[in-house]
């Protein structure tokens, strides 16, 4: 397994715990995510990253691209990286190639993508998911809706006619968030209570996973309008995500659904 967050590395004494846990049971933790937000100087940071090698920390994953300095200056990432080496820590940078264009700007700032965009040209954003593995949901849906390629509600439900069943059931890579819920696929706002994995859930539990898992985006659609004589808020869309965001929130908003399968709620009231 790998340790995310938010940043897991703001409570070190809980970090510390999981990673005793998972040894003491037998689970390899392959990486802990840190955005590096946690750095103030080189000895705080050989201290802290010490003691969590003595838990079991082997390997950091270091965020690096214009998504986090937006909000962590380098100098802080490149800290990090310092003192990982210091102790023997393996670093996995994620990803190494945006090192030479975060360079290009003030080390000990943070900058937006603007800034990128007028440095490096007006493709720059465009050409980001040619370098960097993105998923076209969640934020990702806001910041590249200018450069990608849009349809209409009823073009995305055409081209959309089958189920979500392979999103939905794929566990090759998934994650339990910290309120304990299981996010199924990279589906963000879209969860199972912990509790109820292993066993099969229903549509009274999970009226709306289990549209998606019957009949997909067309399904909820179809809810959303029978329900609440729901219409299309936008006139064009990204892809199916974008859709099934914007009805999600609808949901959410009239709390209807399950409340184990809508969540966390910050994520719809804060697109």
């Amino acid at each position: 397994m790998h340790i995310g967050g938010g940043e897991p590395m703001l409570r070190p004494k809980k970090l510390s715990a999981v990673l005793e846990v998972a040894s003491t049971v037998g689970v390899a933790v392959d990486y802990v995510e840190t955005n590096s937000s946690w750095f103030k100087d080189e000895d705080s940071a050989i201290a802290l990253l010490n003691q969590l090698r003595e838990k079991g920390l082997q390997t950091l994953l270091v965020s690096i691209s214009p998504f986090h300095n937006e909000f962590i200056p380098l100098a802080k990432i490149k800290g990090v990286i310092d003192a990982a080496r210091k102790t023997g820590i393996s670093i996995f940078p994620w990803i190494a190639d945006f090192m030479k264009d975060l360079s290009e700007l003030d080390a000990s700032g943070r900058h937006s993508l603007a800034e990128y965009e007028a440095l490096f040209g007006q493709d720059y954003i465009k050409n980001l998911p040619q370098r960097y593995w993105i998923h076209t949901g969640g934020r990702a849906l806001k910041t590249f809706s200018p450069y990608l390629a849009k349809k209409s509600a009823e073009q995305v439900l055409k081209e959309n006619p089958g189920n979500c069943t392979a999103e939905l059931t794929d566990n090759g890579h998934f994650h339990i968030d910290l309120f304990g819920n299981y996010i199924p696929g990279l589906c963000s706002g879209l969860s199972i209570y912990r509790e109820d994995l292993n066993q099969p859930i229903g549509t009274d539990q999970y009226p709306v996973l289990s549209t998606l898992f019957a009949k997909g985006i067309r399904g909820i659609f179809d809810m959303a309008r029978d329900t609440f004589d729901y219409m299309p808020a936008k006139s064009v869309y990204i892809n199916k995500c974008d859709l099934c965001t914007e009805i999600r929130t609808l949901f959410v908003q009239h709390n209807f659904g399950s409340p184990a399968e809508l969540n966390p709620k910050e994520f719809y009231s804060n697109p």
